[in-house]
């Protein structure tokens, strides 16, 4: 049998044979790329020695671990095979073959064993360092040890336990070894053909140190690190360091050795070198076509490539975190706050170019007509982006009149003059909000000329602008109303009575009644086994696409199914265009129902509570409650005690309704611009339909105008070979990226007396908290410790697990049926009136808001403590696992502390 091949005839479909290591390199060569010289020992070499020495049942039934096998388990399976290995005999057919491979290298030369292994060197996972690697291995009788060695390496404990992570069976991986003439390298490092910290694919990672690689490899010494453009071969960055240490040839093997004093913080790379190299990272990629993870050494001046293999779990491009905030208008005032909370991350281009204007004309009218015409002129208020971040902006002098004139607008407010208050949403905005979505509802999308599909567009988020300006004069009232009750309530609290909170849960609100929905979906679907297996056993993106596509999942009679989509598209219809984010750039329920069927799986689960009977168990409460407190009364107090509680307990739930339906208009605004996107890409103009959010408006406009997109154009921009606006959109987004990660500041321009005079009145807090607390607003009672989830945008909905907690930037009423599934919830923006806090409080469940800084110091998910009561959220010492079981200490009815 033929054990032994060289390097070079090693092509990608041997995996099986060769293993991925051997592949890789294999590849290298054959992209004319330095490689030292050597050869691999196949699978089978390893199949044979194992059959050979009947070794292969005892190797499955010691690695044949249960999934809860702890470390120690590993340990131990794998102490027990490796002295199996030990044990073992080289078969004679396989020894020939690895001596006479030997010779063909030189013979008695100094040579590296490493490990290839079938699950190994892969684009979904690279097993690095899973198995052991022998250096400086001299002579046939070393060589062969060296090889037994290696295969039993595939046993290690950490090997074992990432295969099992990884879903690999034991009898699925076997080990090719892979010898190479050795490199007595003067400098060596690791680099990847593309930025693991920003996913930048034009950018290039080099680690260097003196001596050879292998403890580079493993962390054991400093290395310098270099970040070098691969277009041009500059050094964009370069950091070097005190490299005390490097590892050396020794007498039997490897050693560790000091670095003389006069190269302890000398570069190992110049510029020049480090271009040289990238250039060789370059050449691998346009060979794999997959950016790489490549171990390098240079000796006397020259460089090879040890190993190649694809990085793994490489994010998307990001540009540069933003750090310095430069204010586009002087002489004005900026705030992330009101509309904005709504708006948390960065805007997609398209968005932030249509929304400024409209923002900017609501603003004006609502103030104009609630103070006085002429109260605001052209330019005394704008929506900007600084560095992609939406931002209230105010000139000075006109926000100093508007301050002081508060008498008129507070009139305004409470009369429903100016379409303002619950009065005015009632009569006035709300139906005018359905009536212009209605009108351009008539006609499909797709029968629509680009230029009515555009304005339809524009109409519509002006339509949802001037709708939110008019929710803010509800919010206000909302807050006043909770604020006098509990003022009052405050007064005539008897020791032992619950607090204000609680005479104003049990309500119907729209997010309530979403939430009721979906549970009486589930409750639907247990009507069938068939349909209860399919729900909770088919991946919910598959789910997602049955229901859009009208298709049954497999073992589910149709018609059962068409009555059950029919159930929850009527759903959607009714709750589908709740908003996770104002810009039209992040899908709505309607188009994206993943959120929804995860709490139709969880209810089906028996996990969670009927939303019906907390619901009664809060009315019942309440009502008792309030005759408890009225019987104690005198007759003036009590009429004023049944006065304040009537006002607050009308207006609460008219702002949750309210600010549901801020995204009444957003299903049919995202299909007229997707119906554009889909356009344009017939056009060649962008890439995807989607990339149309990521256009600036007039290059939306022109397209319009230019005719690419129209239903049947057939106007498509040709001579180029990728869609025209392509780059822009992938540099556009890569912007976004970096973006994303900067907490932007709440106020502009950053000074002492901003913070001072304005602090109090915005939606987070401090921005630069350190320690293990966390300060915030205490918005629901109650005390829980479960590890912390946290959580961007609906695309990370599916992490969360029942019984964590929910930590966002800001919840609005689409974030609602998370709030069944956490133990608690924590946000960087919000207050004790926000939607955060009463939709936490109608589910029992505690609620620090405003923290500020939740979402950046809670992103490895430690265990927390949330105190609802203090407004803090607390940072245990050690951590435990993501989903372990909580610890509850709340006054709530609604959260049960049911774990999966």
């Amino acid at each position: 049998m033929n054990y032994a091949n060289g390097l070079g005839n090693v092509q990608r479909g041997d995996l099986d044979t060769a293993g991925g290591k051997a592949v890789g390199l294999g590849g290298l060569i054959q992209a004319g790329l330095p490689v030292p010289p050597g050869f691999v020992l196949t699978t089978a070499a390893y199949s044979d020695f194992v059959a050979e020495n009947n070794l292969g049942q005892a190797i499955q039934e010691l690695a044949a671990l249960p999934p809860d096998a702890s470390p120690e388990d590993y340990e131990h399976a794998s102490a027990l095979i490796r002295t199996l290995f030990s044990k073992g005999a080289m078969p004679s057919g396989i020894q020939a073959e690895l001596e006479a491979a030997y010779q063909h290298l030189g013979g008695d030369i100094a040579v590296s064993v490493r490990s290839s292994a079938t699950a190994e060197d892969l684009a979904v996972a690279s097993f690095a360092g899973q198995q052991e690697t022998y250096l400086n291995v001299r002579g046939p009788e070393a060589l062969s040890k060296a090889v037994i060695d290696c295969w039993a390496s595939l046993w290690t404990a950490r090997a074992m336990a990432y295969r099992a992570r990884a879903g690999i069976r034991p009898d699925d991986v076997r080990l090719a070894v892979v010898i190479q003439q050795m490199v007595e390298a003067d400098a060596a490092g690791v680099m990847f053909t593309a930025n693991p910290a920003n996913g930048r694919r034009d950018q290039t990672v080099i680690s260097a140190a003196w001596g050879l690689g292998e403890a580079v490899v493993s962390g054991a010494v400093t290395t310098d690190d270099l970040v070098v453009d691969t277009a041009t071969g500059k050094v964009l960055s370069r950091q070097t360091a005190d490299k005390e240490l490097m590892t050396v040839l020794s007498a039997n093997g490897t050693a560790e050795e000091k670095v003389a004093e006069a190269r302890r913080r000398a570069p190992v790379l110049d510029d020049a070198a480090a271009a040289e190299l990238a250039r060789h990272g370059q050449r691998t990629v346009d060979h794999f076509d997959v950016p790489q993870d490549i171990e390098w050494a240079r000796a006397d001046g020259q460089f090879f490539l040890l190993q190649s293999r694809p990085i793994t779990a490489l994010p998307e491009p990001a540009a540069d975190v933003p750090t310095e905030w430069p204010i586009p208008y002087p002489k004005g005032l900026y705030f992330r706050a009101s509309i904005v909370e709504q708006m948390p991350d960065p805007l997609s281009p398209l968005f932030a170019d249509l929304i400024d204007g409209s923002v900017s004309r609501s603003i004006s009218a609502l103030m104009n007509d609630a103070l006085g015409q002429h109260s605001l002129s052209e330019g005394d208020v704008r929506f900007p982006t600084i560095n992609g971040y939406a931002y209230y902006y105010y000139r000075t002098w006109p926000m100093l009149r508007m301050t002081a004139r508060t008498v008129p607008a507070m009139r305004a407010l409470f009369g429903g003059e100016a379409h303002m208050g619950v009065k005015g949403w009632r009569d006035y905005s709300h139906p005018r909000y359905e009536r212009i979505i209605k009108d351009w509802s008539a006609t499909p999308p797709a029968e629509l000329p680009g230029e009515r599909l555009l304005a339809g567009a524009q109409a519509l988020l002006d339509a949802g602008t001037v709708y939110y300006t008019a929710v803010q004069s509800i919010i206000p009232l909302a807050d006043m109303s909770e604020l006098a009750f509990r003022a009052f309530y405050k007064t005539v609290r008897h020791h032992g009575d619950p607090p204000a909170q609680a005479f104003l849960l049990g309500f119907d609100s729209e997010p309530i009644r979403a939430e009721k929905s979906l549970y009486d979906l589930a409750g639907w679907a247990r009507s069938d086994p068939s349909l209860v297996s399919a729900l909770l056993e088919r991946p919910t993106a598959e789910l997602a696409e049955c229901l859009r596509a009208g298709s049954a999942p497999a073992g589910v009679d149709d018609a059962l199914w068409q009555e059950w989509r029919f159930t929850f598209q009527e759903h959607l219809a009714l709750y589908g265009h709740a908003v996770y984010n104002l810009d039209f750039a992040t899908p709505v329920p309607a188009d994206d129902p993943s959120a929804q069927l995860e709490t139709v799986k969880f209810y089906l689960r028996g996990q969670g509570t009927d939303p019906h009977e907390r619901q009664r168990q809060l009315t019942e409460r309440r009502e008792e409650l309030t005759r408890q407190v009225a019987s104690r009364l005198g007759p003036r107090r009590r009429a004023l005690f049944f006065r304040l509680l009537k006002w607050a307990q009308e207006t609460a739930p008219v702002r949750e309704d309210a600010l549901a339906d801020v995204g009444l208009a957003w299903p049919l605004l995202r299909r007229m611009l997707l119906e554009l996107g889909r356009r344009l890409v017939a056009s060649s103009v962008i890439a995807a339909p989607d990339d149309v959010f990521w256009l600036r408006f007039p290059e939306l406009q022109s397209a319009v105008e230019f005719g690419l997109a129209e239903t049947v154009s057939g106007v498509a921009l040709a001579g180029a070979s990728r869609p025209v606006r392509a780059d822009a959109v992938e540099e556009r987004r890569m912007l976004w990226r970096g973006q994303a990660k900067a907490t932007a500041p709440q106020m502009l321009p950053q000074k002492a007396w901003m913070e001072k005079a304005f602090g109090s009145m915005m939606p987070a807090g401090p921005q630069h908290q350190a320690g293990d607390v966390i300060k915030g607003a205490g918005a629901s009672s109650g005390r829980v410790t479960a590890p912390a989830r946290v959580l961007r945008g609906p695309e990370d909905f599916g992490l969360m697990q029942p019984g964590e907690v929910l930590v966002a930037r800001m919840t609005t009423p689409a974030w609602t049926p998370l709030f069944a599934m956490a133990s608690a919830v924590v946000t960087d923006v919000g207050g004790p009136l926000s939607h955060s806090s009463i939709v936490a409080r109608e589910y029992g469940i505690p609620a620090v808001l405003g923290t500020g800084v939740a979402t950046q110091r809670l992103a490895a998910g430690p265990e927390v403590t949330v105190d609802g009561d203090a407004g803090t959220v607390t940072i245990a010492a050690a951590t435990g696992p993501s989903g372990a079981a909580s610890s509850v200490d709340t006054l709530n009815p609604g959260y049960e502390g049911k774990l999966p």
